[in-house]
């Protein structure tokens, strides 16, 4: 090709990046991205690559550990360019990027999955580990630090003795510092119960804030004050509780499942929706499924340490068998390939990476749903290979409900909420439900039974009746 002709080619490529909205000052990064895929098939036409290439190409892009997830997804958009604009090679149009580009995005230092590893308690140095990203809330948090130090430190310790959740422990570290911001930055060791009152008051006035979110504030503040500071609150704390309304779950009929798995077009995506509906699945305990916890003798799934640090057993669909195990050879060879690169480390939590020092290198520990790209915890140095993460999953959920045309709010604990449905009006009994589902009350499991009562749908209404006397 001549000079002429190559200035043509990135002419012509730079062109079509705007009609995917790259930024100009960006486009120079996206035809780099393209030569360096370029040169390094050196000698081989762009006409004669494969879907195979581009996959290979991209997996050991993403084991380089100094490419951060927003740059491995320029790659992947860049070369989606140079196939599908340019090449237009017969491939290339039904190529997975987007699913290459959201299943890249790597868990943070903050996740769920791995913000107590190799975590002291330093609340001086990152707190981002305990704030979220709300407005203000950072800075909130290093004014009280500033001011009460004892206190911040003295609920992590507490929360952590008990081994509660980060979920948790940020929840009750948000209340903790609200109720100080919202008593003008007062130490709460000089508070009483009337000042929790006019705080969880002030939530449902002011905030209207749901029954449920009230219960957790008030929870946070008994903890507070009868872990860290010893205090004993009293047994009615007067305050007006909020009437919010609890809503009833929203239910997809089997029709409606049907059709959104319909257009679930991604294999790992759709296996992924169709364990939540298959097995009443949380949304995180199907991304941290490991293969040790698929066991096809018995057909069963263990899901370990779920809601409540409670394992419990769910069956596998028949149905599912199949593409599981697809997905878990799937892994198998890209765990053998991360070996040979010299990778091949998994997170495990802290007591079994020291009780097991080499089990993270082991296939069993491998997760399931394993991210593209590996990443490099900033604590420990370790470079690992995480589970994909899970927004990427909620987004896809919602976009093939829009485009099933399904008018309910769909997320992916709906598919949970319609498996314990469907169970109830097969005729299941409510224990067996709440066993699967891992309740530990059957109170919570009888809120599905609103579907079997449906008062008024065995009536007829008057209305039909009209004309037939």
């Amino acid at each position: 090709m001549s000079d002429q002709s190559i200035s043509r080619f990135w002419d012509k490529y730079i062109q079509k990046t705007s009609s995917y909205n790259i930024n100009p000052k960006n486009v120079r990064w996206y035809v780099r991205h393209a030569e360096t895929y370029i040169k390094a098939h050196h000698g081989m036409r762009l006409a004669k690559h494969s879907a195979a290439d581009m996959e290979k190409y991209l997996r050991d892009k993403g084991r380089s550990s100094r490419i951060e997830d927003w740059q491995f997804r320029q790659i992947v958009e860049a070369l989606r360019i140079l196939f599908v604009e340019l090449v237009k090679a017969e491939w290339a149009s039904d190529f997975p990027w987007d699913d290459w580009s959201s299943e890249s995005k790597v868990l943070p230092p903050t996740h769920p999955t791995v913000a107590r590893d190799h975590q002291p308690l330093d609340t001086r140095n990152d707190e981002t580990l305990y704030t979220g990203n709300r407005d203000g809330e950072s800075e909130l948090y290093k004014q009280v630090l500033e001011q009460y130090p004892e206190h911040i430190n003295g609920l992590m310790t507490q929360v952590r003795l008990r081994d509660y959740s980060i979920r948790t422990e940020r929840a009750y570290l948000g209340w903790l510092l609200r109720y100080i911001h919202f008593h003008a930055m007062a130490d709460p060791a000089s508070l009483n119960e009337e000042h929790i009152s006019r705080f969880l008051e002030y939530l449902v006035i002011n905030r209207n804030v749901a029954v449920s979110t009230q219960a957790q504030a008030l929870n946070a503040l008994v903890f507070f004050y009868k872990q860290v500071l010893g205090q004993e609150l009293g047994d009615q704390i007067a305050f007006v509780h909020s009437k919010k309304p609890r809503r009833m779950p929203v239910v997809l009929t089997r029709e409606e499942v049907r059709l959104l798995f319909s257009h679930l077009t991604n294999p790992t995506r759709l296996l992924m929706a169709n364990l939540l509906y298959g097995c009443g699945m949380r949304l995180m305990e199907c991304v941290r499924l490991r293969v040790l916890d698929v066991d096809f003798g018995y057909h069963q799934i263990l899901v370990r340490n779920a809601k409540g640090k409670k394992d419990r057993v769910v069956p596998i669909p028949e149905k599912l068998i199949e593409n599981l195990q697809k997905q878990i050879e799937k892994v198998r060879a890209l765990h053998t390939e991360d070996l040979e690169a010299g990778f091949g480390h998994v997170y495990l939590p802290d007591a079994l990476s020291r009780k097991y020092p080499n089990a993270q290198k082991e296939f069993r520990w491998q997760y399931v749903f394993p991210s593209a790209k590996v990443s490099t915890d900033p604590r420990s140095g370790e470079t690992r290979r995480h589970h994909i993460h899970e927004n990427g999953l909620q987004k896809h959920i919602r976009k093939a409900a829009e485009q099933a045309g399904i008018v309910k709010r769909v997320n992916c604990h709906v598919l949970r909420h319609s498996f314990a449905t469907h169970l109830l009006e097969s005729g299941y009994d409510i224990r067996t439900v709440q066993e699967l589902l891992g309740h530990a009350d059957v109170s919570t499991t009888m809120i599905y039974t609103h579907v079997l009562n449906r008062p008024g749908v065995s009536v007829i209404s008057p209305f039909d009746m009209l004309g037939q006397e």
